[in-house]
């Protein structure tokens, strides 16, 4: 039997990649070596450009429907100022949410099959098969060899398909931060809420079952010295901010803290022969943006336009998918620039600190912020220095001391 893809990774960029391509009439089989529902690290929040994808693809009202309370705003918290308020709407999507991903991930993956593709769970690929000119025409799996005319990676930064490809990467950093998260009960607020505290970042996500996933990072330059009384040191982080130290110590703790350093910032080679790589196989970074869930999404779109048009014989598949690759890096390099910037936890300039007041001080300007955040703004635009003319010269500045402290 071949198909016409292979998806290995059936998470938030392979489910919805299958998806999409089986919604076109292709022969799909989406692969993973765990079965669902099941958990995985992440930020889990869907900015609001992943809930209008959502709202596209049919499945806005399955997500809402789980439970998660919507983030009517968001503030980032600053310490002298903070910048609030809520972000943009987009096609119809009006709030972010963050859901548990062993809910999210099982309705993508049910969504995929719903859409005629054939999903294995629990399946292992051990390797890709190639026809004698090199190119990927398969993977090996635990009963045996299946042909696929593309296999797409979606399996993650540990990619099998990256690694058996031998993929590398570009305008790569290393890791920038250590991040620990644990979920905690009656912790929760209207919406998202980022401390930047210097060398912490402090964030509070409201998510399903009146949890709230409460994170803390630190530079991977303090990741030993953390790591060695990882209790001690995160609740130190979130004392640091006393109104929110008061809701932790009268909420429950609910799961373990869990936490990584393996947090790398790339582009990896995306594509060739027979194979692509789509999500955190192909573009990873730092989670200080929380945008990992809607990066993938958008990602899918892309890639499953493209590999339709190829299995469609309406362009050669693989010029198909190099398009793909060019389009993702021309429109992420700025995420991934910015991500690096804030992950690094420096001090903002003088010139920044001014800009970050005029934004707090104009709610407007703050909601356009936030979108450039969310990526519905794209981040050139906004940083384009007439329009951050325009932002000092139309905004009241109120100095530093004048702001309202942290409490």
């Amino acid at each position: 039997m071949t198909y016409a893809a292979v998806v290995v990774g059936a998470r938030v960029a392979g489910s919805p990649t299958a998806m999409l391509l089986a919604r076109q009439g292709h022969r799909v089989l989406l692969v993973d070596r765990e079965t669902f529902p099941s958990d995985v690290l992440s930020t889990h929040l869907l900015h609001v450009p992943a809930m209008a994808y959502l709202r596209r693809w049919g499945l806005l009202d399955r997500v809402v429907a789980t439970g998660a309370p919507p983030h009517e705003r968001f503030t980032m918290d600053f310490g002298p100022f903070a910048i609030a308020g809520p972000p943009p709407p987009v096609d119809g999507a009006q709030h972010a949410y963050c859901v548990r991903r062993t809910l999210l991930d099982k309705i993508l993956v049910d969504a995929a099959r719903e859409a005629g593709a054939e999903v294995r769970e629990g399946f292992t690929v051990d390797g890709l098969l190639h026809d004698a000119d090199g190119r990927v025409t398969g993977v090996h799996g635990p009963d045996g060899p299946v042909k696929a005319r593309i296999v797409i990676g979606a399996d993650g930064l540990r990619s099998v398909v990256a690694r058996k490809t031998g993929a590398g990467t570009y305008d790569a950093t290393p890791s920038l931060t250590a991040c620990y998260y644990a979920y905690y009960r009656s912790v929760s607020g209207l919406g998202a809420e980022i401390y930047q505290l210097g060398d912490r970042t402090v964030v509070v996500f409201p998510t399903n079952d009146n949890l709230a996933c409460v994170f803390v990072a630190c530079p991977i330059a303090q990741f030993h010295a953390f790591r060695k009384d990882v209790e001690r040191n995160y609740l130190e982080a979130i004392g640091r901010v006393p109104a929110l130290a008061a809701r932790v110590a009268a909420g429950e703790r609910v799961e373990r803290i869990r936490g990584t350093a393996d947090l790398p910032n790339f582009f990896r080679e995306s594509h060739g022969p027979g194979w692509a790589l789509v999500g955190d196989a192909g573009y990873h970074k730092d989670p200080c943006m929380a945008a990992g869930i809607t990066d993938a999404f958008v990602c899918a779109q892309l890639l499953a336009d493209v590999v339709h048009r190829g299995l469609a014989g309406e362009q050669d598949l693989d010029e198909a998918v190099a398009s793909y690759v060019a389009a993702r890096d021309d429109r992420f390099r700025p995420a991934l620039q910015l991500t690096c910037q804030l992950a690094s936890m420096e001090p903002p300039s003088a010139d920044m600190a001014k800009l970050l007041t005029t934004i707090a001080a104009d709610p407007a300007e703050s909601t356009r912020f936030f979108g450039m955040l969310q990526g519905s703004t794209p981040i050139p635009e906004y940083f384009d220095p007439a329009n951050i003319d325009h932002i000092l010269s139309a905004g009241t500045h109120r100095p530093l001391d004048s702001q309202e402290p942290r409490t």
